[in-house]
């Protein structure tokens, strides 16, 4: 049985998008989501799902983080607040399972914290 691990994107997506580097192959599902906290070689991502609650029988909002790896050329591309695609990959360290793949979406204005003014009152 042969493994998968050559990641094939097309040339519009390569130059639109950030591609994946070729040294770390992905595998099983994709995530999209917000990130939420950026460290040097990780970011986190939040996203929300819908549940199905059989006691209940009503649907219920879980939000669920991620912690995934940024690769150091794409370190300046995203910010907090971006919708980010992330995908599975091998296991990189105890809690990191997941590789940043592209930039969906700059963050929204919404979203920024507006500057306070600190004001000297004499």
């Amino acid at each position: 049985m042969k493994k998968n691990k050559e990641v094939k994107i097309g040339k519009e997506e390569k130059q639109n998008s950030l591609a994946l580097a070729p040294e770390i192959s992905f595998r099983g599902r994709k995530f999209e989501g917000y990130i939420i906290r950026k460290f040097d070689n990780r970011i986190t991502i939040e996203f929300e799902r819908v549940k199905f609650v059989k006691k209940y029988e009503r649907y219920a909002k879980f939000k669920t983080k991620i912690h995934a790896r940024l690769l150091p050329q794409f370190k300046d591309a995203v910010k907090l607040g971006d919708y980010v695609q992330i995908a599975e990959c091998r296991p990189l360290s105890k809690i990191m399972h997941h590789i940043f793949v592209k930039k969906i979406r700059d963050a929204d204005v919404k979203q920024k914290i507006p500057e306070v003014k600190e004001e000297n009152a004499k």
